[in-house]
C-alpha cells in the first residue's frame, strides 16, 4: 500500500509557464488555463497572476492543456511534453467586435446573422454592462440613463420596482405601442400590458417587467434603432429594439463570484408648506376676500383652538408636516451568487440574486428572488444545444391609491390641513395611538381627503409576481456553409394583487361601503415562441463575401385575469373579499381572457466587395390576429449600405491615425399593430332594460374590418470614425415618419348607432441627430483617462390629423385646473393648450379692458368694459387681485378664444456624459451625468399647493400674495370657493431642463499577490452616490417626469416620488 502510494506520487508532474500578448508581449492577466482529459472533459485548471504566470499538476500524459481569454484566440488541446510550456495569444478583434446586424441576440449562442461590427451598416449603439456593474439598479435600464444617444429613460417614480420609461427617436405612435421591444438572448421578453388595463383607473407603474431580469446576469446591451437594424423583429421593433444579452459559461474550472451592495437613500428636499398658523391666517384671508363670514361654528373644531374643549384643541393646534410623516430613509441589500466554468464540450452558468429594498415613503417595498442556469454542449462538430431557464419571484408593496389616482397620497400629504393631528388626542388631551381619521373636516370627507399616514401605513396594495421562462436552442451545421438555428421559447407569468381599504385609513363609519374594501386580482399569461433560421455564407474568393438569412417567427399569448370586489367588509382583520359583508353588499366578479397570434418571416442578405463596399437588403412579412381577415398581413422592406472610405486606396497615407471612416446609409419600413384584441369583431353587451320581460343586448363597436398597419417609415445617414485605436465616433441623421396612425374615438354621425369609431387616419413625423464618442485620452501602465460624450436631439410634429376630429370640442374651458390636450398640425404630439398667465390685477383701474393698441375699451353707453371670464355663459368679472390672463383678441372676454399653444412634453436635446480615471490598475474613479432640455412640466403640485381657493394647505409661495390694491406681485390673491386664479395657463408651465450628477463612484481592487496568498482570485470594494446633484430652474419636487401613458402623452407633475438620492457600498469576491 505505502509503495503503491509512493509511486501514484512520482507519477504526478507540474507544468509551468506565462502567457503574454504576441503582438506587445505584455503578460495576460486572469488567462484561464486548463487541463483536459481525451474527451475534452476539464480536468484542473487556474487562472494566470498579474504576471501572466502559471502552474497545474498533470495526473495523465494522455492529458492536454488549453488556453483561453476574452478577446483572445484560444489554444486548445496542446500536448504537455514538456514541464514548461508558454503561450502567445492573438488578438482576435473579430471576437471582441462581434455583432448582429438585425439579429443582435444571437450572438451570445452563435446562431443567426453574425456579422463584424465594422460591417454593420445600420443605427445600433452598444454597452457592456461592465461599465454599470458599480451601479445600484433594481432592472437594466435604471443604469442606461444617459449612456446611449438617442436612447430616453425617465424614472416613472422614485418608489421600489417602478418602471422605467424608454423611447428610442421619440414617440411614434398615438394610440398604438410605443415602447421598444425587449429582446433577451434572442427571443423577444414579453413587456406588453394587457390589452384590458384601463389607464384611467389604474396605476401603470406596476408593469416594471425589466424587474424580472436582474442586472448581475447581463452580459451586454445592445439597442437598435433605425430600420434596417430592427428588421428581423418585424412589427414588434417598429419602436426601437433592445436587445439584452446575458452572460454564460466559458472554458475553465468553476469559478464562484459573489457580489453585494448596500445602500441608504433619501428623497430630495420638498416643497416647502405653510405651518398651523399660517394656514389659519389664510383661511380667514380667503373667506374675507370671499365676502364670506367666517363661522366659528360652522368650523368649530378645526379652528376655534379652545382649551376647555381638550379633545378638538389638542388634535387641531398643530404644526405637523404631513410629506415628512410618509418619508423615511430608505435602505437597500442586493446579493448576487453566480458560478461558472466548463470543459470543450459543455458549460455552463448559475446564479441566484436576492434584492431587497424599501422605499423612501412608508409601506413601499419590494423584495426578488431570482435565479437563473444557461448550459451550452456541444453534441458533435455539427450540433450544438443550448437550454436556459429563468425563475423571478416578486413580493411588493405599493401605496394604497384611493380612487386609482396616481400617488394620491403623496398629492393629500401636500395638501392636508397642517393644524390637524397624526395620531388622536382622547377627551382629556392625551395622545393615544390611533390614528386621528375624522370622519369630515373642514376639508371634506374620503376620499377628498384623509390622513396620509394611515392610508400609507394601513392600506394594502400587496402585489406577487412568479415567472418562469425555460429556453431551449439547437443549432446544426448542415454543411459548413450553412448553419440552422432554432428557438423555442415558454413564458409563463402569474401576477396576483391584493388590496385592502381598512375603516382607519378613510375615518368613514364601519356601516358605509366605502369602508374594508377588498379587492383581490388574479391574472396568468402564457406565450410561446418559437424561431427557426438558415445562414448562409458562402466562400466566394478574397474580394467578396455574401451572407444570406431567412428566418421565421411565431408567438402565441394568451391571457387571462380575473378580480372579485367586496365592500363593507366585517372586519378590519376579514382582507378576503369572498367574506360576506356586513351591510349585505353583492361582491362584484369579473373575469377576461385574451389571445393573440403572431408570425413573421424575413429573408436578408448582405454582400461586402472588397472590404470597402457593403449592402444590405432584406423583405419582412408580419402577419397578426388583432387585424381582420383583409388585413392582417403587411410587407416591410429594408436597405442599408456602408462606404468605408479608409479602405480607399487613396486613404492609404492616413492608416497610422485612422483605423476606420465610413459612411452609412439606411431606408427601411416597419408595422405597428393596435394596443387591443379583437378590434375586427362586433362586442355586444346586455342591455339595461327590458321589453315585455325580455331583456336584450346591443352592439357596443363598430366592427373595425378595414383596420391596418401603422406604418413607420424611417431613413438614416451617418458617419462612423475611429481614430488612434483609441477614439470612436458615431453621427447619424434620422427622419421617421408614422402613417395610418391609429386614432381612437373620432366622431360619427349618431345615425350610424354609434357615436365614435377608431381607423387609421394622421401623420407624425420624428426626425433629429445623435452623436456620440467614446475614447481613452491617456493611457499609460499606471494611469488611464477614458471620457464619453453623447448627444440626440429630436423633433416630433403631427402632420396630418382626420377631419373627424373634434378639436371644437377639445378647446373650451370654463373652469380652472384645466389643460385642453389635443392633436393639431404642425404641433408636437403631446402638446398642451390654455391660456397666457400676465400677472397679477394690482387695482381696479387695470381690470379694465383695452384694445390692440393700449387703449381702453368703452362700451355702447360709453361705460368702461372691465375684464370679465367665459361671459356670457358664466360672466366672472375679474376684481384687483385676480390672475391677468391675455386677452388674445382684445374683446374683453376670456374663453376659448385666447386659448393658445403653451408647450409640450418631448425633450428636444437628451444625452449624457461621463469620465474615469484608473490608477495602478486598482483604483477607479468614475463620474457620469445624464442631461434633458427643451421639454416642459405641468406641475400639477404647484396648482394644488398656490390657487388659495380652499381648505387646502399651500406652500410657503402664496407669503407673498396679493392682499391689497396696489400690491404688485406674481401671486393672485386667496379667495374661498371663488375666481379663476389658477386656470390652465403658462404660469404652471415650466421648464424640465436639467443636468444631472447620476453617479459618482470609487472602486478599489486588492492587491493580485495578496489574493494570491489567501486563495482567492479577486476582491473589490466601492462606493457609490448618485442623484445627489441636479441643476434646474424647475421649482417643482424634481424635473424628471414621464410621459403619461394614456395616450395625451403629456408630463404632469402630480407629487409623485421622485428620483431618490442614494449611497451605496459594494464588495465583489471571486473565488
Amino acid at each position: 500500500m505505502l509503495m503503491a502510494a509512493i509511486t501514484h506520487a512520482q507519477q504526478i508532474n507540474y507544468v509551468k509557464g506565462k502567457v503574454i500578448d504576441k503582438k506587445d508581449k505584455q503578460p495576460i492577466i486572469g488567462a484561464s488555463v486548463v487541463i483536459i482529459d481525451k474527451d475534452k472533459r476539464v480536468i484542473k485548471g487556474v487562472s494566470t497572476d498579474i504576471d501572466g504566470n502559471y502552474s497545474l499538476p498533470v495526473a495523465d500524459k494522455t492529458y492536454r492543456i488549453s488556453v483561453s481569454y476574452i478577446g483572445y484566440k484560444s489554444t486548445t488541446g496542446v500536448a504537455i511534453d514538456r514541464p514548461v510550456i508558454n503561450f502567445q495569444l492573438e488578438s482576435e478583434n473579430n471576437q471582441m467586435e462581434e455583432v448582429q446586424i438585425v439579429s443582435r441576440a444571437k450572438a451570445a449562442t452563435g446562431s443567426g446573422m453574425v456579422i463584424d461590427k465594422r460591417d454593420q451598416t445600420s443605427s445600433t449603439v452598444t454597452i457592456d454592462a461592465k461599465e454599470l456593474e458599480d451601479m445600484q439598479a433594481a432592472s437594466i435600464d435604471q443604469a442606461l440613463q444617459g449612456r446611449m444617444a438617442g436612447v430616453d429613460i425617465t424614472a416613472s417614480t422614485g418608489d421600489p420596482g417602478a418602471p422605467m420609461q424608454i423611447r428610442i427617436r421619440g414617440t411614434s405612435s398615438i394610440n398604438g405601442a410605443t415602447d421598444p421591444l425587449i429582446v433577451l438572448d434572442g427571443m423577444p421578453y414579453d413587456i406588453t400590458i394587457p390589452s384590458d388595463f384601463d389607464f384611467a383607473t389604474s396605476d401603470e407603474n406596476n408593469y416594471g417587467q425589466l424587474l424580472n431580469i436582474a442586472p448581475s446576469d447581463i452580459k451586454e446591451i445592445s439597442v437598435l434603432k433605425d430600420a434596417a437594424a430592427t428588421a428581423v423583429w418585424g412589427s414588434r421593433g417598429a419602436n426601437g429594439v433592445l436587445v439584452i444579452t446575458t452572460k454564460r459559461g466559458s472554458i475553465g474550472p468553476p469559478a464562484i463570484s459573489y457580489n453585494f451592495k448596500g445602500s441608504y437613500s433619501k428623497q430630495p428636499s420638498p416643497i416647502p408648506m405653510l405651518n398651523g398658523n399660517q394656514y389659519s391666517s389664510l383661511i380667514l384671508e380667503e373667506f374675507y376676500n370671499a365676502g364670506r363670514q367666517f363661522s366659528t361654528t360652522e368650523f368649530a373644531k378645526e379652528f376655534q383652538y379652545d382649551k376647555n374643549d381638550p379633545y378638538n384643541y389638542y388634535n387641531y393646534s398643530n404644526n405637523t408636516d404631513w410629506l415628512a410623516a410618509i418619508t423615511r430613509v430608505g435602505y437597500l441589500q442586493d446579493h448576487n451568487l453566480s458560478i461558472s466554468g466548463g470543459g470543450e464540450k459543455a458549460r455552463y452558468r448559475a446564479s441566484v440574486n436576492y434584492f431587497n429594498q424599501n422605499g423612501t415613503t412608508i409601506g413601499t417595498d419590494l423584495n426578488r428572488i431570482s435565479a437563473r442556469v444557461n448550459l451550452d454542449y456541444v453534441v458533435s462538430e455539427k450540433i450544438r444545444f443550448t437550454s436556459d431557464f429563468a425563475y423571478t419571484h416578486i413580493d411588493q408593496n405599493a401605496l394604497y391609491n384611493p380612487l386609482g389616482g396616481r400617488d394620491r397620497i403623496r398629492e393629500t400629504a401636500y395638501t392636508k390641513m397642517p393644524n390637524q393631528s397624526l395620531y388622536e388626542y382622547d377627551e382629556y388631551g392625551n395622545l393615544t395611538d390611533n390614528f386621528f381619521s375624522p370622519a369630515a373636516t373642514a376639508q371634506g370627507a374620503y376620499s377628498a381627503t384623509f390622513n396620509p399616514l394611515a392610508m400609507a401605513s394601513a392600506g394594502i396594495n400587496h402585489q406577487l409576481g412568479e415567472r418562469i421562462t425555460p429556453k431551449f436552442s439547437l443549432q446544426y451545421k448542415i454543411i459548413p456553409e450553412l448553419i440552422f438555428n432554432g428557438s423555442f421559447l415558454v413564458n409563463i407569468n402569474n401576477t396576483k394583487v391584493k388590496t385592502f381599504l381598512p375603516q382607519i385609513a378613510t375615518g368613514r363609519p364601519f356601516t358605509e361601503s366605502v369602508v374594508n374594501t377588498a379587492f383581490d386580482q388574479d391574472g396568468d399569461s402564457f406565450t410561446m415562441n418559437t424561431s427557426m433560421n438558415l445562414a448562409y455564407s458562402p466562400t466566394l474568393g478574397p474580394k467578396h463575401n455574401l451572407i444570406a438569412f431567412l428566418r421565421f417567427d411565431s408567438e402565441d399569448s394568451r391571457r387571462a385575469s380575473q378580480y372579485l370586489l367586496a365592500t363593507n367588509t366585517a372586519s378590519s382583520f376579514l382582507t378576503d373579499p369572498s367574506v360576506d359583508s356586513r351591510t349585505n353588499l353583492s361582491n362584484s366578479t369579473s373575469s377576461a381572457f385574451n389571445q393573440s397570434r403572431s408570425v413573421g418571416l424575413l429573408a436578408t442578405a448582405q454582400y461586402k466587395f472588397l472590404d470597402r463596399y457593403i449592402i444590405n437588403a432584406g423583405i419582412r412579412g408580419d402577419g397578426n390576429s388583432k387585424f381582420g381577415a383583409g388585413n392582417r398581413y403587411g410587407v416591410f422592406p429594408s436597405i442599408s449600405t456602408r462606404w468605408r472610405i479608409s479602405g480607399e486606396p487613396f486613404m492609404k497615407r492616413t492608416d497610422k491615425y485612422i483605423d476606420d471612416f465610413s459612411l452609412r446609409a439606411s431606408y427601411g419600413k416597419s408595422g405597428n399593430a393596435p394596443r387591443y384584441d379583437y378590434t375586427f369583431y362586433n362586442i355586444y353587451q346586455n342591455y339595461g332594460f327590458s321589453y315585455l320581460g325580455n331583456a336584450g343586448v346591443y352592439s357596443t363597436n363598430l366592427e373595425l374590418s378595414n383596420l391596418k398597419w401603422e406604418t413607420v417609415t424611417q431613413s438614416n445617414v451617418g458617419i462612423t470614425l475611429n481614430m488612434f485605436k483609441r477614439l470612436y465616433i458615431d453621427f447619424d441623421l434620422y427622419r421617421k415618419r408614422t402613417t395610418d396612425l391609429f386614432y381612437e374615438d373620432l366622431a360619427v354621425p349618431t345615425y350610424n348607432g354609434y357615436s365614435t369609431v377608431d381607423m387609421n387616419v394622421g401623420t407624425m413625423d420624428n426626425q433629429g441627430w445623435e452623436f456620440n464618442v467614446t475614447g481613452t485620452v491617456m493611457k499609460s501602465q499606471k494611469f488611464r483617462w477614458d471620457m464619453s460624450f453623447n448627444i440626440a436631439h429630436n423633433e416630433n410634429v403631427i402632420r396630418e390629423v382626420s377631419p373627424l376630429y373634434p378639436r371644437e370640442n377639445k378647446g373650451r374651458v370654463t373652469q380652472n385646473n384645466v389643460y385642453k390636450v389635443f392633436v393639431q398640425e404642425n404641433n408636437p404630439f403631446g402638446s398642451f393648450y390654455g391660456f397666457k398667465f400676465k400677472g397679477v390685477y394690482k387695482d381696479k383701474n387695470s381690470t379694465i379692458a383695452v384694445d390692440e393698441n393700449g387703449n381702453q375699451i368703452v362700451g355702447p353707453n360709453g361705460d368702461k368694459v372691465y375684464m370679465r371670464f367665459a361671459y356670457p355663459s358664466i360672466d366672472y368679472v375679474f376684481q384687483p387681485g385676480d390672475a391677468i390672463y391675455e386677452d388674445i383678441n382684445h374683446d374683453g372676454n376670456i374663453d376659448y378664444k385666447d386659448i393658445v399653444y403653451l408647450g409640450n412634453g418631448n425633450p428636444k436635446i437628451t444625452g449624457g456624459f461621463g469620465t474615469a480615471f484608473t490608477i495602478n490598475g486598482n483604483l477607479k474613479l468614475s463620474v457620469n451625468f445624464s442631461f434633458r432640455t427643451g421639454y416642459d412640466i405641468i406641475n400639477g403640485t404647484k396648482i394644488s399647493t398656490t390657487n388659495m381657493y380652499s381648505f387646502n394647505n399651500q406652500s410657503t409661495a402664496v407669503l407673498r400674495r396679493w392682499k391689497k390694491e396696489g400690491d404688485e406681485t406674481d401671486m393672485p390673491r386667496a379667495i374661498y370657493g371663488g375666481g379663476y386664479n389658477f386656470l390652465g395657463s403658462d404660469r404652471y408651465i415650466e421648464d424640465g431642463s436639467f443636468v444631472r450628477l447620476r453617479s459618482l463612484g470609487l472602486k478599489y481592487d486588492f492587491a493580485k499577490n495578496l489574493m494570491k496568498r489567501i486563495g482567492m482570485k479577486s476582491i473589490s470594494a466601492n462606493v457609490i452616490v448618485e442623484n445627489i446633484l441636479t441643476f434646474t430652474k424647475y421649482t417643482g419636487q424634481d424635473p424628471e417626469v414621464p410621459i403619461k401613458l394614456n395616450g395625451s402623452n403629456t408630463v404632469v407633475d402630480n407629487s409623485t416620488t421622485p428620483p431618490i438620492k442614494t449611497v451605496t457600498l459594494g464588495l465583489t469576491a471571486n473565488f
